[in-house]
C-alpha cells in the first residue's frame, strides 16, 4: 500500500494504491483518491476509485459502497479505521493529517466483496449466484478485457 501527496501543500488530498497480495483480486494495482474536505471528522473522507474496475462494491464511476463512508461514519473514526477493512495498518500516513485517519475499508473490500450492498448490481449478482463465474469475470476485467459488453481497465501488475 502506498500514499502519494500530488500537492505536498494539500495533506487533504492524496491517492492510495492498494496491490492485494491474496483473495480474487490478487495481482491488481487499484488507485484510490482520498479528498478530506475542511468538516473532518465529522464528516467522512470522499474516497473514488480512479480505475473502471467489475467490482459488486465500485461502480463503473469509481464511487465506493462502504457503510463506514456512509451511515456508519462516526467523528472517532479515523482514516486508519477505513483502511482497517482493508486489513492492512497505515504506519507511513504522516501524522499531521488528523492522528491516524485509518483510510476506509477498501482493503476488505478486496478481500470479501460484498454483494449485498451493491453499486454494481450486474457483478454483485454473479457474486451471489456464481462465485466462480464471478471470479473469472474479475479476472478478465483486471486484464483490461469485457464482461458482458462492458471494458475495464487493465489493473494486472
Amino acid at each position: 500500500m502506498k500514499t502519494t501527496f500530488p500537492n505536498p501543500d494539500d495533506i487533504l488530498n492524496f491517492t492510495l494504491t492498494i496491490e492485494p497480495d491474496e483473495g480474487m483480486y490478487k495481482g491488481g494495482s487499484f488507485l484510490f483518491t482520498f479528498a478530506i474536505n475542511q468538516n473532518f471528522p465529522h464528516d467522512p473522507p470522499k474516497v473514488k476509485c480512479t480505475q473502471k474496475i467489475y467490482h459488486p462494491n465500485i461502480d463503473l464511476e469509481g464511487n465506493v459502497c462502504l457503510n463506514i463512508l456512509r451511515e456508519d461514519w462516526k467523528p472517532v473514526l479515523n482514516l486508519n479505521a477505513v483502511i482497517v477493512g482493508m486489513q492492512v495498518r497505515l504506519t507511513c500516513f504522516p501524522p499531521c493529517v488528523f492522528g491516524v485517519l485509518r483510510l476506509l475499508l477498501v482493503q476488505f473490500l478486496f478481500l470479501e466483496p460484498n454483494a449485498s450492498d451493491p453499486l454494481n448490481k450486474e457483478a454483485a449478482e454473479d457474486l451471489r449466484l456464481n462465485r466462480d463465474g464471478f471470479r473469472r469475470n474479475a479476472r478478465t476485467a483486471m486484464g483490461g478485457g469485457s464482461v458482458k459488453g462492458q471494458s475495464y481497465d487493465r489493473v494486472l501488475k
